[in-house]
């Protein structure tokens, strides 16, 4: 039997740091199917972190240029035992050299470690999966060669596929989903053992790319993404009664759908016509039209499509505002005094985020802001932590527990204020659109759920959505499961009760993304 790496006291200490943060940022983080992962003592390469109970020890891989640096950052990531990767994009020069790393990597999977390699090769803030790379293929058949002598050895490559709703925003929330792990024994893939076929390093990595695509956004731009997900609130406009992954795998199906469509001609000739195929699809590329449209109207208005659909008296509009408005103010009230404490923190991670995004584009930034964020946050965090206790050294015993509470809940509060300022800023909105327009929004939201309905029928989607999602599945986290259950949880101390998965902690509603045309060069 392999005997693996042992857990480090140091591994373990920054892991229990990483799952803080993380939980501090991200409102909801929903993990699927980690029952998947193989277990500690089997050789496995993958593409996240998982949880302790699958494995004991986790193998990270980072880049190089993030080695070396006298920074918190650099010291965060090296003390996890992270092991450094060159890439091309880094050595112009073409002085790219690998093969120490990649030995050590063999001889840990050979033990029956778990490595992780992000199979993109790089870090960026796009809507599409970049091509992946064949370093993992590669580094699954090295093992085999290496452990040749013994047919029944097993390495698994065990995909997951990460979606973030809003990923560089305060409290958003994240869908991680494992897929079934690829086995790769001598005896039974001798394809992969040398003299290699490099045809067949491309195969793995093909299934790899479907697996992982299959499980997040995938689209050419971002307002397809952006379209896709107002087509998945009106064909099932539950919110958080129904699943994280539910709500991805959705928008996903319409996303796929658009896809095929968005090059596809309006103008069809009357014998063009008979095509059934041809003609759906030019309702599909209509159809997508008509929603952007229809999404940019309410951006413009600064409502959510659910506004429209359940229209509202004037009287009970004005009576909404008012209950809203008293809350906001008595919750921003009670959340004062633990506001002081996070100011600093808010100040400085706006500060180091505002600096970094000056360093490149859009494209090349963004995806590191969460990064920046933590960092930063946890730093200045541990800072305010340790001088509130110290001007409080008398009752240093009480502050050193109580100001994190405070802090919690603070942050709690917080997120329900702001969330009452979003819900009074709208009501608002709503009154100022008037009558007229408002009615002429309910046609034409009428008209397109019917539309989306048909397509979604197309799909092979639950004809009964409401009814189907919000009966499958169980006690998933973050899901609200009855008006009980929503009562109950709007006053938890542990998690906000949310009624849409794309909450941020921000003023406005979160729908859109960056213009694609910031994008075209990549």
């Amino acid at each position: 039997m392999a005997m693996y790496t042992p857990v480090t006291w140091s591994y373990v200490l920054i892991r229990l740091l990483f799952r803080f943060v993380l939980k501090i940022f991200y409102g909801t983080i929903v993990v699927e199917n980690a029952n998947l992962i193989p277990e500690t003592g089997k050789a496995c390469l993958l593409v996240t972190s998982v949880p302790e109970s699958r494995r004991n020890m986790l193998r990270l891989t980072a880049k190089a240029t993030q080695f070396g640096r006298r920074t918190f950052t650099s010291w965060l990531i090296e003390s996890a035992g992270t092991v450094p990767l060159q890439r091309k994009r880094d050595h112009p020069d073409g002085s790219v050299d690998n093969s120490q790393v990649m030995a050590k990597l063999v001889d840990a999977l050979a033990l029956g470690d778990a490595v992780c390699l992000f199979p993109e090769g790089l870090s960026r803030y796009h809507p599409s999966l970049a091509p992946l790379r064949t370093g993992v293929a590669r580094l699954a058949s090295d093992v085999l060669n290496r452990m040749r002598t013994d047919p029944d050895f097993e390495i698994y490559i065990q995909n997951c596929s990460i979606t973030y709703m809003h990923r560089q925003h305060f409290r958003s929330d994240v869908l991680v989903t494992f897929h079934p792990p690829l086995k790769y024994t001598p005896k039974e893939n001798p394809e992969l053992l040398e003299p290699v076929d490099f045809a067949q390093i491309r195969s793995v990595t093909a299934n790899m790319h479907r697996q992982i695509s299959s499980g997040t956004f995938d689209s050419p731009s971002w307002s397809l993404i952006r379209i896709s997900k107002l087509a998945a609130r009106i064909y099932s406009p539950l919110g958080t009664r129904m699943t994280l992954g539910d709500h991805v795998r959705v928008a996903r199906a319409f996303l796929e759908a658009f896809k095929t469509v968005q090059n596809v001609s309006v103008d069809v000739s009357e014998d063009e016509g008979d095509d059934g195929e041809l003609h759906a699809a030019v309702e599909a590329k209509h159809l997508l039209e008509d929603l952007k449209v229809y999404q940019d109207q309410l951006s413009a208005w600064g409502i959510k499509d659910d506004r429209i659909r359940r229209p509202l008296s004037r009287r009970k509009i004005l009576y909404r505002m008012m209950i809203r408005l008293s809350w906001l103010l008595f919750l921003f009230t009670v959340s004062t005094p633990g506001l002081l404490l996070w100011l600093p923190i808010f100040a400085t991670t706006f500060y180091a985020v505002h600096n970094f995004t000056k360093t490149g584009p859009i494209f090349d930034t963004w995806d590191e802001i969460a990064q920046y964020k933590l960092i930063y946050g946890l730093m200045s965090g541990i800072m305010v932590w340790f001088s509130a206790v110290a001007c409080t050294f008398p009752i240093a015993f009480i502050t050193i527990w109580a100001i994190p509470v405070l802090m919690w809940m603070t942050l709690r509060w917080l997120e329900d204020a702001i969330s009452s300022f979003r819900a009074f800023t709208a009501l608002y909105r709503l009154l100022m659109i008037g009558r007229p327009m408002l009615k002429k929004m309910c046609e034409e939201r009428v008209s397109l759920h019917s539309r989306v309905m048909n397509l979604a029928t197309r799909l092979e989607l639950p004809s009964d959505p409401e009814l189907h999602y919000a009966e499958k599945g169980g006690k998933e986290k973050g899901r609200i499961r009855g008006k009980w259950d929503s009562g109950k949880r709007y006053f938890s101390i542990t998690r906000r009760r949310k009624r849409d998965w794309n909450e941020t902690l921000r003023l406005y509603d979160k729908v859109d993304y960056p213009d694609d045309d910031l994008f075209a060069s990549i």
